[in-house]
């Protein structure tokens, strides 16, 4: 089971995943900046997990060529077969509420 986490925490965890893979990858901060067209501020922020914008989070993670990361943020939706209308049968409109008495 998955465990649930607050949206601080979840900032906190992504900032310290971005740090450890920027120090991995043995870049400055400024140096990832330049590469992100972001600010070192901006940077600051979401690394230390005090709130960040998602086009800083998606130019930061493409900067450091970790763009799978965010296949996980917008997966592709697929077709549940059991949702499809039979062949031949589009609805047309949504059925009526039963009563309850």
């Amino acid at each position: 089971m998955e465990s649930v986490y607050s949206p601080e925490e979840l900032e906190a965890t992504l900032g310290d995943n971005i740090k450890s893979l920027r120090l991995q990858r043995n870049l400055t901060r400024e140096t990832l900046c330049e590469r992100a067209g972001i600010s070192l501020h901006a940077l600051k922020n979401l690394e230390s997990g005090k709130g960040s914008t998602l086009r800083t989070l998606v130019l930061v993670v493409r900067a450091l060529e970790r763009t799978e990361w965010l296949g996980a943020l917008a997966p592709v939706i697929s077709i549940n077969p059991l949702t499809m209308p039979r062949i031949g049968e589009s609805r047309q409109r949504a059925s009526k509420r039963l009563r309850s008495e």
